[in-house]
């Protein structure tokens, strides 16, 4: 989906010090953006291997949370931010 390497370029990340935890928040942030889309991210790569821009955006978007706010991350504000951001490309149910 994203990459590590992305990643921490969007964070502005120089050292390899943190990979283990990144890659553990992108883990868990593309796990958060399939539950708001209410489809696996693998259905966009199906066609072209490629995720919108903006489906990547939202997962560095909630990252960046994680990372920043390691021990008080907002989830409800996460939860509704990326819902917003992909309100496009959501499906009405599972």
């Amino acid at each position: 989906m994203v990459t590590l390497e992305e990643t921490k370029a969007f964070l502005r990340l120089d050292s390899d010090h943190e990979d283990t935890l990144v890659t553990s928040f992108i883990t868990a942030a593309e796990d958060i953006v399939e539950g708001v889309l209410r489809f696996s991210l693998s259905d966009f790569t199906e066609d072209d291997g490629v995720l919108p821009e903006l489906v990547k955006t939202t997962i560095w978007y909630v990252v960046s949370q994680f990372y920043e706010f390691r021990e008080n991350v907002d989830v409800k504000k996460l939860q509704e931010t990326s819902a917003l951001l992909l309100t496009a490309y959501r499906n009405k149910e599972w």
